[in-house]
């Protein structure tokens, strides 16, 4: 059997214009959705702390899994980037929160790349066609 890759959700829209992205690709198993920035009615957050901007992007990664079948217990890999480091700590409290058993292996790193938002996180997870949520 063949499987091709799957567009999950509709296209991204910043402040009207569509990006050349996709919100989420399935391929075979594996969910890889794009990174995540915090977004409060379709505009980039560029105000509140490092564990607003998390929270708004863990919940915007929760409802984009969701729409493709899973779950965050479905989370193998995360990246995140933090636009300080001094961020890490508030980013660390509430990321637990949201992934507190099993967490899924992650990677994060300091980017000046990150001129609005103060954190990005990109996930990728595991679940086979077929499996119940």
């Amino acid at each position: 059997m063949v499987v091709k890759k799957q567009v999950i959700g509709g296209p991204l829209e910043i402040g009207g214009r569509v990006l050349s992205l996709s919100r989420a690709i399935r391929a075979g198993d594996f969910v890889f959705l794009t990174g995540q920035i915090p977004m409060r009615d379709g505009v980039p957050m560029t105000d509140g702390s490092v564990q607003d901007q998390t929270r708004a992007v863990l919940d915007d990664i929760t409802a984009t899994l969701a729409e493709a079948g899973c779950t965050r217990d479905d989370v193998v890999k995360a990246m995140v980037w933090l636009r300080e480091r001094s961020d890490f700590p508030g980013f660390n409290e509430v990321y637990g929160d949201y992934f507190p058993i099993e967490p899924p292996t992650r990677s994060a790193v300091v980017s000046d790349l990150l001129v609005d938002a103060r954190v990005e996180v990109e996930v990728m997870a595991y679940k086979p066609i077929g499996r119940e949520t």
